[in-house]
């Protein structure tokens, strides 16, 4: 008997090295394919990203392509540290909720209760509204630039929240639109603050990243704190080549994030397994759950998360871009799968890349794809086309020409007129082109001018339209 046992393993021993050596090489086959992918990258002359493919609880296949320092050739691996840009939203609202598990604040709370400097509008504003972005806040990068600063230099936080707070208006009233606004994941941070007592920094770091081991991860709320093994961002020049995209932004809530890939495998399992807070599972749901506006209608943005479809399966996400950074986290919570791509140039798409990964590892899980890829996940945040040219010349541009100032910016700009063009100037920033498209209404950029007159038709100001930002008064001096 024991001799008919010994033969029956000796003769499975063959099959067992088939399997094995089929699977390495099905594994050797999709990681190939995926190469292919990352292939115009992966040099030492080009930035590139890290990557993470994580399936049913184990990390897959990672690699690093491209160089996280092209001055010292420094390669990018899986321990590469890379900013997040928004990305870093949906660990601003798990301290949220652990505060809120510990009792500190509700999400219906007022923000006023937190902020007392903040102005009271007609309505209301909770941290709900804030999360989910319903709360009409207009955006503050997008009112920094406005201003003629640039988000890459030093951002002081009181200079933020002071203008923040200097707004007059609203996009709309809270709970009646969704808009994405940084305002209010900027926010939150300081409510994180002023409620623990602690900076989202430390808190963070005490409540999330320690419990989980991510031990690379920080939100970065001092540009001289030295990052290990840090990839610095990169954007093409105009020659083609690669040039630093230096960036002294160190403002934390919106973004702030520096981790790594492999730390972002640790974050995504703890969705399947929660070991954060007191409430298990709880904390998950929530995470997961959909805002809704005053109507009772759903918004498609749950805590820093967004959920779809993709080529049937279900998918959770978000993605994240500052300066030279750019990063996805991509998550098929059906199938146990997900991906991350960080990357440290301004010209990658990560989002796109992402979905082209999944396609190589659960082609057997997906549907056909009915559009492109790049169709799919193209931004929400293309600037406004233009609905046609009007042309106007001479003295009909001249009555535009002069300079305007904003209370709620505390700051003018000209606008001058050269041979029959019409340019818009903040600062000491470059003179930007001003298009004529209908009466009184003019494109500059990505943003809308429309011009106000009073009853004798003269021109008195004008407001600027610029996505995140909505009907900012400009005064004619």
């Amino acid at each position: 008997m024991k001799k008919a046992t010994f033969l029956f393993w000796i003769l499975l021993i063959p099959i067992f090295i088939l399997a094995a050596s089929g699977n390495s090489r099905d594994n050797n086959s999709l990681a190939a394919k995926v190469d292919a992918l990352f292939a115009e990258w992966d040099n030492r002359n080009s930035p590139g990203c890290a990557l993470a493919v994580i399936k049913d609880g184990a990390i897959v296949y990672k690699r690093g392509y491209g160089m996280a320092d092209l001055e010292h050739d420094v390669p990018i691996s899986s321990n590469t540290v890379f900013y997040i840009g928004s990305t870093s939203k949906q660990f601003v609202t798990a301290c949220i909720l652990l505060l809120a598990e510990q009792g500190k604040l509700a999400l219906d709370d007022d923000l006023r209760k937190f902020i007392p400097e903040f102005p009271q509008y007609d309505k209301p504003i909770t941290i709900r509204h804030l999360v989910h972005h319903t709360s009409g806040i207009r955006d503050y990068l997008t009112l920094w630039e406005l201003s003629g600063r640039s988000y890459l230099d030093y951002v002081p936080e009181q200079a933020v929240l002071d203008m923040i707070c200097r707004q007059k208006e609203l996009n709309f009233a809270p709970g009646d639109q969704h808009l994405y606004s940084n305002s209010c994941y900027f926010l939150l941070g300081v409510i994180v603050k002023r409620v623990s007592g602690k900076t989202l920094k430390e808190f963070a770091h005490e409540n999330i990243f320690a419990p989980l081991a991510m031990n690379n991860s920080h939100f970065h709320d001092d540009n001289k704190h030295l990052v290990k093994n840090r990839a610095f961002g990169y954007a093409k020049t105009d020659n083609g080549k690669f040039g630093n995209l230096t960036m002294r932004f160190d403002l934390v809530g919106s973004g702030g994030l520096y981790t790594t890939v492999d730390d972002l495998f640790l974050w995504d399992q703890n969705f399947y397994n929660n070991k954060l807070g007191k409430s298990g599972p709880q904390l998950i749901e929530t995470m997961l759950t959909n805002g809704k506006l005053s109507n009772g209608e759903e918004v498609n943005y749950a805590f820093a998360l967004t959920h779809g479809v993709y080529r049937g399966a279900k998918t959770v996400s978000h993605g994240g871009a500052l300066g030279g950074y750019r990063a996805q986290l991509l998550r098929f919570p059906e199938h146990k799968f997900s991906v991350v791509i960080l990357s440290n140039l301004a010209s990658f798409n990560p989002t796109a890349l992402a979905y082209k990964v999944a396609d190589i590892y659960l082609a057997e899980h997906l549907k056909p794809l009915e559009i492109s890829i790049e169709e799919n996940v193209q931004s929400n945040d293309a600037p406004a086309k233009k609905s046609g040219k009007l042309a106007l010349a001479g003295a009909q541009l001249q009555e535009f020409a002069g300079d305007y100032g904003s209370e709620e910016l505390e700051v003018s700009c000209k606008i001058s007129t050269e041979n029959d063009r019409l340019f818009f100037q903040i600062k000491n920033n470059p003179k930007m082109a001003v298009e004529p498209f209908d009466k009184d209404a003019f494109a500059a950029g990505g943003s809308k001018l429309v011009f106000q007159r009073d009853r004798n038709k003269r021109i008195t100001g004008f407001t600027v339209d610029a996505g995140r930002v909505k009907n900012l008064k400009f005064t004619k001096k």
